[in-house]
């Protein structure tokens, strides 16, 4: 009991940790190493469940912490395999966890077909009436517009929204269901029970996660950003232009955030070609594939991307063609009345 003590202690002192800053968390990332090691001393002198689980707990928070995705779909399969063999205690392992933590996992290894169908199954496990229900779709979401299932991403997302809990939801979590809206809104308008009015009036006035830096800034700026360029709206779209390359230069210094570094600078390359859809797609090929070639970032960074960067540089493309193609038009229009 006094080993099983000890462990909780590491292990909480880690989680309290977890629920503070960006800044927190990073520093949480030096020490979590020391906690890991002493957990498995721990652990071989106990033998007991309890200690295993913290010791499981670290590990995956660790390998979440530094995007090692790989390894976590490595460890919760063979842990999933021990479980049904029952060579872990049946009755106090939360096998929902680990089946969360599998479909997380393939989200971020840029494997969210495999996720996806997963999740279909894993979904059951969950009680519509728990908060844990809520955490599992907005996953089950992400993975839907990651693997490109925009539809299937809006079926899930009404059906959270009829949840009669759905309400209870902290603010902080029907915020975020609020970018999702937004984001399959932008991506799907026809489909989505927004109306134009009510997605401009949401993406002037989305919610400011600016205090703590914890991960929807750069969605919330690059989804304001796309959508000046859908309206042309040019003044706008220089304003956010602005507030993109500031946001760069004070959060996005590190390594590990690389990714959105580089699709600022593609977004940035849309006002520096002039809208030209052509030379922006040459020109950016060189970030393009660097993008590709950019891992994720560790958990401890935060940075959440609700549509991958490459689909969305995509997205952006056709934005600029079918701005350019409809300029044409009233410009023929224009020629033709004055004719």
């Amino acid at each position: 009991m006094a080993l099983e003590d000890e462990a909780g202690q590491i292990y909480w002192s880690s989680k309290m940790a977890q629920a503070h800053t960006v800044r927190a968390r990073r520093a949480l990332l030096n020490d979590l190493p020391g906690y890991l090691a002493q957990l498995q001393q721990l652990h071989e002198k106990a033998r007991s469940y309890t200690t295993f689980n913290y010791l499981y707990l670290i590990q995956l928070t660790l390998l979440e912490f530094t995007g090692n995705y790989e390894e976590i779909i490595k460890i919760t399969t063979a842990t999933e395999k021990l479980w049904a063999k029952g060579k872990i205690n049946r009755r106090r392992f939360d096998s929902r966890f680990n089946n969360y933590m599998t479909a997380y996992a393939y989200l971020h290894n840029k494997q969210a077909a495999i996720g996806l169908k997963l999740s279909e199954d894993y979904l059951k496990d969950f009680h519509p009436s728990s908060g844990n229900w809520f955490f599992f779709m907005e996953n089950y979401v992400l993975l839907a517009l990651h693997a490109g299932q925009y539809s299937q991403a809006q079926q899930l997302l009404e059906m959270a929204h009829k949840n009669p809990y759905f309400r209870k939801q902290r603010a902080a979590a029907r915020q975020r269901w609020d970018l999702y809206k937004a984001y399959i809104y932008f991506l799907q308008p026809e489909n989505s029970p927004l109306t134009l009015r009510h997605f401009n009036q949401f993406v002037q006035t989305v919610p400011d996660y600016s205090r703590d830096k914890q991960g929807y800034n750069v969605a919330i700026l690059i989804l304001q950003y796309l959508n000046f360029l859908r309206r042309q709206d040019v003044e706008n779209l220089l304003a956010r232009l602005e507030s993109l390359r500031k946001y760069e230069q004070r959060h996005l210094r590190e390594s590990a955030t690389l990714r959105s570094q580089l699709f600022f600078r593609l977004l940035v390359l849309t006002v520096k070609e002039n809208f030209d859809p052509e030379a922006c797609e040459k020109k950016g090929r060189p970030l393009l594939h660097r993008l590709h070639e950019a891992p994720q970032p560790g958990e401890a960074y935060a940075e959440i991307e609700i549509i991958p960067y490459e689909a969305l540089w995509g997205i952006t493309l056709d934005i600029l063609r079918a701005n350019l193609t409809e300029n044409k038009a009233a410009e023929q229009t224009r020629r033709a009345r004055v004719a």
